[in-house]
């Protein structure tokens, strides 16, 4: 099955503005629609909304970040209904026992503490600097397209958002079991969602193609839109095996 249908899923806190910059380079005929998960506590959540809000039975679906675990789920529920997946700079596993999944709690609830006390534009004035390429972090443009999509979202918004991320399930099973044209893309300095971490997710799904776009970090998509939209083509433009 085919279809024109593109669902995007965004990362943590994000919106349309996160994949507005793609549009123009993507195929012509090509039909995105971004999904807002609301108050979403869960990324199972998130994939229910995602399978009631989509447009058509089938659909290409690409996730960022936070969307791409979401993304992961959808294929668990209703993987009939998918017909091409791309996982942009995200991964696959649980948050891990002992100290290392403390101490992320404890990360993201720091930054979710600024939210409530000094407000949502302030905690991400700290994310995004290590969100995007070191040198990027000058670029007061893409700086303010960040910040300000973050401040669209409330604190509430950033809390069931965290708890949907500590709590997300391991789709190590899910990528195993993917037949349909698959991208791994992330890009070359992302910090967070590493080109490491993308190579072990293909370990899992031989069949995906991994794509390392060079002088982006997390926010690839919206610091190299262009060479991220080659990359989604080239995807769509895939057929199953």
């Amino acid at each position: 099955m085919t279809s024109s249908t593109l669902i995007l899923l965004p990362g943590l806190m994000c919106d349309d503005e996160a994949w507005a910059s793609l549009y123009p380079h993507l195929p012509a005929g090509t039909t995105p629609r971004v999904i807002d998960y609301g108050m979403a506590n869960s990324i199972t959540a998130m994939a229910e909304l995602v399978l009631q809000q989509a447009p058509t039975e089938y659909f290409a679906l690409a996730g960022h970040s936070m969307g791409g675990r979401a993304a992961l789920e959808v294929v668990r529920l209703a993987p009939q209904r998918v017909t091409h997946l791309a996982l942009l700079d995200t991964g696959h596993l649980p948050r891990p026992a002992g100290d290392a999944g403390a101490q992320e709690a404890a990360k993201r609830h720091a930054l979710l503490d600024i939210a409530r006390m000094q407000g949502v534009r302030a905690m991400a004035q700290t994310w995004v600097q290590g969100m995007v390429h070191p040198a990027r972090v000058q670029d007061t443009v893409l700086i303010e397209s960040v910040v300000a999509m973050f401040a669209r979202k409330s604190a509430g918004v950033f809390a069931a958002q965290i708890e949907a991320l500590l709590a997300r399930p391991d789709a190590s099973d899910v990528l195993c079991t993917l037949t349909v044209p698959t991208l791994l893309l992330c890009g070359a300095q992302d910090a967070w969602s590493t080109p490491a971490q993308h190579a072990d997710m293909q370990k899992l799904a031989p069949h995906a193609v991994l794509d390392v776009i060079e002088d982006a970090g997390h926010m690839s998509l919206m610091e190299r839109p262009e060479a991220v939209a080659q990359s989604l083509t080239r995807w769509l433009q895939r057929t199953a095996a």
